[in-house]
């Protein structure tokens, strides 16, 4: 498929509600498919379609693979794709660092809930249900706040819990900065 153009803050898109998908087929498996792409290549971990300039009810998520403490894989990684979702049920609190494609440079400190229940549809319209915890109902919230433009610093409770943070280096055998190793949704 293709990478597309990650909006930034400052964009309209950003700050607009999305619309509902009522017809799926070809066109929204095809977006999904760029999304993906999209998020991939910017080595993020979730990934709003508003993101890419397209005020749709879309998201994805890739959950990393986890290893134990001998580097054997203990759970593969993870894609959700969730058309139109919603959060049916929100339990526990934490407050925790988070970093985004459409705000380069920063990270903040936001309370989110610490287990979800979220429904919705896949690209082909099929109901989907999932049951997250941890980063993945952290990342859950986050991309569903796009879809009604609202971004993670809006979030973040005081000027004192967001901070700026050195970009990614690039390139491989390129060591990185200790504080670019946030987690970007």
């Amino acid at each position: 498929m293709a990478q597309r153009e990650i909006m930034v803050a400052g964009q309209p898109v950003l700050r607009q509600k999305s619309k509902r998908i009522k017809i799926f087929g070809p066109s929204i498996e095809s977006l999904v498919a760029d999304m993906v792409d999209t998020m991939r290549a910017a080595d993020g971990l979730g990934l709003a379609a508003p993101q890419i300039g397209v005020p749709l009810r879309v998201i994805v998520i890739e959950t990393p693979a986890e290893h134990d403490e001998e580097g054997n894989e203990v759970k593969t990684t993870q894609m959700y794709v969730y058309c139109n979702p919603e959060i049916i049920a929100a339990s526990g609190e934490e407050e925790d660092e988070e970093g985004c494609l459409s705000v380069p440079g920063y990270v903040g400190a936001v309370k989110r809930a610490t287990n979800l229940t979220v429904k919705g549809q896949d690209a082909k319209g099929r109901q989907v249900r999932t049951k997250a915890e941890a980063l993945l109902a952290r990342a859950f919230q986050h991309e569903t706040d796009h879809l009604d433009g609202i971004l993670f610093i809006d979030r973040v409770d005081s000027p004192e819990k967001l901070r700026r943070v050195k970009p990614k280096a690039e390139g491989p055998g390129t060591s990185r900065d200790e504080e670019s190793e946030q987690a970007t949704i």
